[in-house]
């Protein structure tokens, strides 16, 4: 009596799994012409949070995380975003987005040594000064 499965037992097992994980994944999957204009710009936005917030030292490893070049690239594309995208999205979606974008823009100034001057830092060129 052999109790090891032959190869093509193996196959067939594994190719069983590998249809259920695909099937799993295009269930959970939606097509991005499902998907309205104003959830593509706030997660869009949350992303772009979430990535300066990191680089700011915000997250769990401030020391090896902190990037302040990064950090301004993340908020002038986050700023840029929200000007553009507010007109488009209801002030419900927007107001957040602001007052996220302020957050990382004061934490900007605070994490840098020699803070830009008012209205010089990340985003500000979009947003106005910020203090």
């Amino acid at each position: 009596m052999n109790t090891i499965p032959d190869q093509s037992d193996q196959d067939a097992a594994r190719q069983a799994r590998w249809a259920e994980q695909e099937r799993a994944a295009a269930a959970a999957t939606r097509d991005i012409a499902d998907v309205p204009a104003v959830e593509v710009i706030t997660t869009t936005a949350v992303h772009l949070m979430s990535a300066a917030a990191v680089k700011l030292g915000l997250a769990d490893d401030p020391e090896a995380q902190l990037d302040l070049d990064e950090a301004r690239k993340l908020i002038n594309a986050l700023a840029g975003l929200i000007t553009a995208g507010s007109p488009e999205i209801s002030s419900a979606h927007a107001a957040p987005l602001r007052d996220g974008l302020r957050s990382l823009q004061l934490a900007f100034r605070e994490a840098s040594p020699i803070p830009d001057p008012i209205g010089k830092g990340p985003g500000e060129k979009w947003t106005g000064p910020v203090s």
